[in-house]
C-alpha cells in the first residue's frame, strides 16, 4: 500500500518540487537506506535530490499532506506512516525541523491519506488524518492467492477499522486532538482516501473518506462545529447493491457543470469505479452513464486525479494502477499493471485512451500514490506515480496539439487559499472549482487551478468564494499564463 508524493513548492521559486515516501522492511526496522527523498525542480522538470533537508524520515511511510499549518509564507509536511506519523516545519533555505512532538499530531495508528483543511474557518488549517486498521506484527495472518501461494490479506480478516482523527490548529503552533469531541468516534472505517469539500453547498466543510471493504463516509459539516456520517442517506456509503467497495483514491471536479462537486472513488479489480453526481440533497451513482463501468474493473486503482491533459475544457482522469491480489504465478512482479488514462467527453462521459496508459509503449508497474501537476511550467499537467518495490515515474505531458490554459493561484494573505472555490464563465459554460491539495492516494499535488480552455482566448466572469463565505470578482486578462489572485485586489461582491 506504500507509498505516497507530494508535488510542492518547497522554496517559493514558483516551481513544483517533488517529496516522495518510502516504506521498507517492517521486519528489519527504520532504515537510512529507505528514507524518505526531497526533490528540487530547475524549472525545467529536471529534479536533483537534497538529502539533508530534515524530512528524511526513515519510518514505514505511507503518504504525505502539505500545507502551510504556521502562516509564515512556507509550505510545511505531514508524512502518514506505520505507527508513527511526522510533522516537519518547513524553516526556508531547504531546511525543515521536526516538530511532532510539541505540536501533538505524532499518532500511533497505520495512517495513510491526510488534508490539511480550515474545518472551522478561523484562518488557521487545522489536519484530518485517515486511519487503516489497527494491526502489529504479532497479529499479521498467512493469507494464499488462487495459485496457493503466500498473498496479502483482505483487510477484513483482521476485523480491527480504525478511528480517524482530527486535529484542530490552535494557532500556536500546537494541535488538539478534537476527533471524539466533533463526532468522528461513532463510526470507524479502514480509511484509504481523504477528500473536503462543501458538498452540500451551505458554506460548511464537510469530509469524504474513502475505507476498504467497507461502506464509505461522508462526514457533512453542522453549524456548531461537529460532523455526522451521512453517507448512507446520501447515497455514497455502498454500491446499487447495498455492498461496500475496496475504495482508495479520490478525485473530485464538477463533472455536470451545475457548480457544485462530483467525485469518484477508485476500487480494486473486478470492482467497477465509483462515480457520484451531486444533486444537492443526495449523490447518485452515474459510473454507467459515464462509460466507466465495464473498462475500470479492469485494474486495481490507487491514485487518481481528473486534470484536463489536452486542454480541450473538458477534464480528463487518470488512474495509477497496481494488484493487492495475485491470481497467476509468473516471473517478474505479480501485482504489476498498466496505468489507465481516459479522455474526457462531453457530457461528462470517458474513453479509454489508447495505447493504454497515454504511453506509446505501456509502462507497467505497480502503481500507488499519483500526484498531479504542471512540472515544467508549459502549461500541460504532467503526473508522478509512486510504485511499489520499484522507482518512481514521471509522466511528462507532451501532447502537441494542447488548446489555451489558464492557471490560478488563489491566495489570502500570502497563503493558499484551500477550500476556497472559483467559478467562471467560457463561452455559454460555467466552470467550478476548488483550491485543494489533497485528493488521489496518500497524495498531494499543486495547488494551482489549472483549467484548460480549448479555443477560448479569455474567461470572464471569475469569482472567488472565500472559505469564510466573501466573494469578490477579478478581472483576469489574457490566457496562457499562470494568474496569481489575491484577496482584497478585486472587486466584493455584494
Amino acid at each position: 500500500m506504500s507509498g505516497g508524493v507530494a508535488l510542492v513548492d518547497v522554496d517559493n521559486d514558483g516551481d513544483l518540487d517533488l517529496y516522495v515516501i518510502q516504506g521498507g522492511d517492517l521486519r528489519a526496522g527504520p532504515s537510512p537506506d529507505v528514507a524518505n527523498v526531497l526533490y528540487e525542480n530547475d524549472g525545467s522538470g529536471r529534479f536533483t535530490s537534497r538529502p539533508s533537508a530534515g524530512v528524511e524520515d526513515p519510518g514505514y511511510g505511507m503518504g504525505v499532506a502539505a500545507g502551510d499549518y504556521d502562516n509564515d509564507g512556507d509550505v510545511d509536511l505531514y508524512v502518514t506512516n506505520l505507527r508513527r506519523n511526522r510533522l516537519f516545519r518547513n524553516d526556508g533555505n531547504w531546511s525543515f525541523i521536526d516538530v511532532t512532538d510539541e505540536s501533538g499530531v505524532g499518532g500511533e495508528s497505520w495512517s495513510t491519506s491526510a488534508s490539511f483543511v480550515d474545518y472551522d474557518r478561523d484562518g488557521h488549517l487545522d489536519l484530518y488524518v485517515a486511519n487503516y486498521i489497527r494491526w502489529s506484527q504479532r497479529s499479521e495472518e498467512e493469507c494464499y492467492n488462487p495459485a496457493g501461494q503466500i498473498d496479502y490479506c483482505h483487510p477484513t480478516h483482521y476485523r480491527t477499522p480504525a478511528a480517524d482523527q482530527l486535529y484542530r490548529n490552535r494557532g500556536d503552533g500546537t494541535f488538539l486532538d478534537v476527533s471524539q469531541a466533533v463526532g468522528l468516534g461513532v463510526v470507524y472505517g479502514s480509511g484509504m482516501g481523504v477528500l473536503p469539500d462543501d458538498f452540500d453547498g451551505d458554506g460548511l466543510t464537510d469530509i469524504l473518506v474513502a475505507n476498504d471493504s467497507m461502506a464509505n463516509q461522508l462526514w457533512i459539516g453542522q453549524a456548531d462545529g461537529t460532523f455526522l456520517d451521512e453517507a448512507l442517506i446520501r447515497g455514497c456509503a455502498l454500491d446499487e447493491h447495498g455492498t461496500a467497495r475496496a475504495g482508495m483514491g479520490i478525485a473530485v471536479t464538477d463533472l455536470d457543470e451545475d457548480l457544485d462537486p462530483d467525485f469518484l472513488v477508485v476500487n480494486m479489480e473486478a470492482q467497477p469505479d465509483s462515480l457520484f453526481r451531486n444533486e444537492g440533497l443526495f449523490l447518485m451513482d452515474a459510473t454507467g452513464e459515464a462509460g466507466l463501468s465495464a473498462d475500470s474493473r479492469r485494474f486495481t486503482r490507487f491514485g487518481v486525479g481528473f486534470e484536463d491533459f489536452d486542454n480541450d475544457g473538458l477534464p480528463d482522469l487518470f488512474q495509477s494502477t497496481g494488484k493487492v491480489i495475485s491470481s497467476t504465478i509468473r516471473d517478474g512482479d505479480p501485482y504489476a499493471e498498466p496505468n489507465a488514462l481516459w479522455r474526457g467527453l462531453p457530457g461528462g462521459r470517458f474513453e479509454l485512451v489508447d495505447p493504454i496508459g497515454g504511453t506509446p509503449e505501456p509502462v507497467v508497474a505497480t502503481g500507488r500514490a499519483a500526484a498531479f501537476g504542471d512540472v515544467d511550467g508549459d502549461g500541460g499537467v504532467d503526473v508522478v506515480v509512486v510504485n511499489r518495490d520499484g522507482p518512481i515515474h514521471l509522466f511528462k505531458n507532451v501532447r502537441g496539439s494542447r488548446g489555451n490554459w489558464v492557471s490560478f493561484e488563489v491566495r489570502d494573505a500570502g497563503r493558499y487559499a484551500l477550500g476556497a472555490t472559483i467559478t467562471l464563465s467560457l463561452g455559454d459554460r460555467r466552470i467550478y472549482r476548488t483550491v485543494r491539495r489533497d485528493g488521489s492516494y496518500c497524495s498531494s499535488n499543486d495547488p494551482r487551478v489549472h483549467l484548460g480552455l480549448g479555443s477560448h482566448d479569455h474567461v470572464e466572469d471569475v469569482t472567488i468564494r472565500w472559505l469564510d463565505g466573501q466573494a469578490e470578482s477579478f478581472d483576469v486578462g489574457g490566457v496562457n499564463r499562470v494568474v496569481r489572485l489575491d484577496r482584497g485586489n478585486g472587486t466584493p461582491n455584494r
